[in-house]
């Protein structure tokens, strides 16, 4: 395990930074090999709405860079105890964003990250801004009808997510999409549309189109 520390070197044991396999990077070719020699240990962020891929993509991702992968959720989860559905009954949408906030601000003191989001982190200005000074921010979108069809399809596994608006889901959709558009925007370095594209193919789009650099805005 790795441990982020926080102001006077406590530990914040509920962060759970781990690399999945050996990383060997002389056995890269390719784009892969050139990002990993090129670029800057500047974070890899994934924003966007729920079932947009930045969960399977950042994972696939980072096990192609050789880098530690972070689910902000899964590490909230861990953090509570409990999943975000549990936890948003109990105490309400506030003490979950407290939570990731408070993990955010851990997250970027750290470089050489890929790090998936939660769909709401865009909604607190302090977690915007650390993201985009700390890494460089890709917004994974896809289409309404898609996401609802891969909500479908994560319900199926036992997967469920807490309602944000009491509308039924397309409509909830829609509107939360509306709602944060500007957010999503204003927060992206670059950008994908995941909704008729593989996870490998993503990954690809991703490592082509990073800076060598540092952050900067592209298409």
């Amino acid at each position: 395990m790795v441990f982020i520390f926080i102001s006077g070197g406590v530990p914040c044991p509920w962060v759970d930074v781990r690399d999945s396999f050996a990383f060997k990077p002389w056995a890269l070719d390719g784009p892969t090999a050139f990002f990993w020699r090129h670029t800057t240990a500047m974070n890899i962020i994934l924003i966007g709405y729920r079932c947009t891929g930045k969960t399977s993509v950042g994972r696939r991702l980072a096990q192609r860079l050789g880098r530690p992968f972070v689910d902000t959720d899964e590490q909230v989860e861990k953090g509570a105890g409990r999943g975000i559905p549990d936890l948003v009954s109990m105490h309400g949408w506030p003490a979950f964003r407290k939570m990731e906030t408070r993990l955010i601000q851990d997250l970027c003191r750290r470089d050489d990250l890929v790090i998936s989001t939660g769909g709401g982190v865009v909604l607190d200005p302090r977690n915007v801004e650390l993201l985009k000074r700390r890494g460089w921010v890709v917004w994974l979108q896809a289409g309404p009808e898609k996401i609802r069809r891969r909500m479908q399809e994560d319900g199926l596994r036992g997967h469920t997510r807490p309602g944000l608006t009491g509308k039924d889901p397309l409509g909830e959709i829609e509107t939360v999409l509306r709602q944060r558009l500007s957010l999503y925007q204003g927060a992206a370095h670059h950008r994908v549309d995941t909704s008729f594209l593989g996870v490998e193919e993503v990954v690809d789009r991703i490592i082509m189109r990073a800076p060598l650099q540092g952050p900067g805005r592209s298409a």
